[in-house]
């Protein structure tokens, strides 16, 4: 087993379930002290014995940190706590995120305002707020997780794309203002993970975003979590695992008349087959 990671300190957002989970999972079995940040009390505690269960001894600290992270106030506090409780952070994985699909006309304007100030600005408050000690040090890495949706406007997610394509934006710039001072940046963009929230997510996409995602197989938690550690242990920028989600990645790069056809084709289909359920108002 490696120890990449042995006593190092990792903040992970979004730690509760999923992708975060099993990144904190991952690392604590590497031998890094854990810090793990969610909203929910209750899922927080059971989270936190996990990656326990997970150390490679005893002497790792994992802290269980609740926090909303579209909360500033709550953001900063919980990334004192990691520092004091786990040591300075070494690695930070911005993993926190909402997702809400649904026709534009349809999704409530609110979800646009949850999604953005979880998914973008969550991760600006978390990064702000370690980003300074990273540059005194002169070391440190940061990892951003954006989505296919970041990169790939998908009919459906109008809030959800927003948010991500903000995500990758903010990625790249930081990686150019922090590379001088020797703070690592990173973003990884996951297709869909198999989940218990994929499952729900499903029951709500529209017809024309299930045919369009469905050409992209989901992946597990444990897969996109080594990637975020083989991130971590690196110096490269972007990350798209999958072969799938890399072939849209290039696709959409070199020859976008090509991508938007295919994906028009498959929202025709869709309405061809009388799928469409909405009532646009």
């Amino acid at each position: 087993m490696s120890d990449r990671f042995a006593g190092m300190s990792v903040l992970i957002t979004g730690g509760s379930s999923g992708i975060g989970l099993a990144t904190a999972e991952a690392f604590a079995a590497q031998g890094a002290n854990v810090a793990v940040v969610a909203r929910h009390p209750g899922r927080l505690e059971d989270a936190v014995a996990r990656v326990e269960a997970a150390r490679r001894t005893p002497q790792q600290v994992v802290s269980g940190l609740a926090a909303d992270v579209a909360d500033l106030e709550q953001v900063l506090d919980a990334a004192k706590r990691a520092a004091e409780e786990c040591g300075p952070i070494d690695i930070l994985v911005n993993n926190a995120g909402i997702y809400i699909p649904g026709d534009f006309m349809d999704l409530p304007l609110e979800s646009f305002r949850a999604t953005i100030d979880i998914d973008l600005l969550g991760m600006v408050y978390l990064t702000r707020a370690v980003a300074g000690p990273m540059i005194e040090r002169g070391s440190g890495h940061i990892i951003n997780i954006s989505s296919m949706a970041g990169y790939v406007g998908v009919f459906g997610y109008t809030s959800y794309s927003a948010a991500k394509f903000g995500v990758m934006g903010f990625s790249e710039v930081l990686r150019s203002e922090l590379k001088p001072h020797g703070v690592v940046v990173s973003v990884v963009c996951p297709p869909d993970v198999d989940t218990p929230g994929l499952a729900v997510e499903r029951t709500l996409r529209p017809p024309e975003t299930e045919k369009i995602a469905g050409t992209v197989k989901a992946v597990s938690p444990d897969f996109i979590a080594g990637w975020i550690l083989k991130a971590a242990a690196g110096t490269k920028y972007l990350y798209m695992p999958g072969f799938t989600n890399a072939a849209l990645y290039r696709l959409k790069g070199v020859w976008p008349e090509l991508f938007f056809a295919v994906f028009d084709h498959d929202i025709a289909s869709v309405r061809r087959n009388g799928q469409v359920r909405r009532d646009v108002r």
